[in-house]
């Protein structure tokens, strides 16, 4: 796994032996199962992921209904809120499939950056992609219908269609998962 993390850091910076191996000692990661929870709603977490393989989802229960908000896959990180405002988390995270994945938290980042200041240039970079990425993806939902969501999800993640059960996806793309059903369906129509 650390070879599928250091091809993904290679894309923005060169690290040298000595990065890798500082890297290394830290045993940033962790092998969990289906079904696990990260993160539940009220609890507090210093924890950042980063997701090397697998599929983990961000949801919230509101009225006794889970509205899933995003789901993170591989090579996308993740930084819950709570880890940077220091208050109890709003929502739940959970692996909904076996998930390999690195855990850090705010401390390991500072003496990384402190000893290697080109892993904050890096972090950097990946904040303004995660940025930009958030702002079209809420655009987008804000904008579209249903149908519209649904056909960006297959454009753009087509692999949710297959690894994520419907009614997360359903509850993803804010309809019940009977709408989703009738709503593909419909566009099965009309392509035929």
């Amino acid at each position: 796994m650390q070879d599928i993390l250091f091809d993904f850091i290679a894309k923005y910076i060169s690290l040298t032996d000595d990065e890798r191996n500082a890297l290394l000692s830290l045993d940033l990661f962790r092998s969990v199962k289906k079904g696990t929870i990260l993160l539940k709603e009220g609890q507090k977490s210093k924890d950042v992921y980063f997701i090397l393989k697998g599929c983990i989802r961000k949801y919230y229960i509101i009225n006794g209904e889970e509205k899933t908000t995003d789901f993170y896959t591989e090579m996308e990180g993740l930084t819950p809120h709570c880890v940077t405002n220091n208050a109890p988390s709003e929502y739940f995270i959970s692996c909904v499939e076996d998930t390999i994945l690195t855990v850090a938290n705010p401390d390991i980042g500072v003496e990384i950056n402190a000893k290697f200041p080109k892993f904050d240039i890096m972090c950097r970079m990946l904040s303004e992609e995660l940025l930009a990425k958030e702002q079209i993806n809420f655009d987008e939902f804000k904008t579209s219908s249903p149908e519209q969501r649904y056909l960006n999800l297959v454009q753009k993640r087509p692999d949710l269609i297959q690894r994520v059960p419907q009614h997360q996806l359903a509850s993803f793309l804010g309809i019940k998962p009977q709408s989703l059903s009738r709503l593909r369906a419909r566009i099965l129509e009309k392509k035929s």
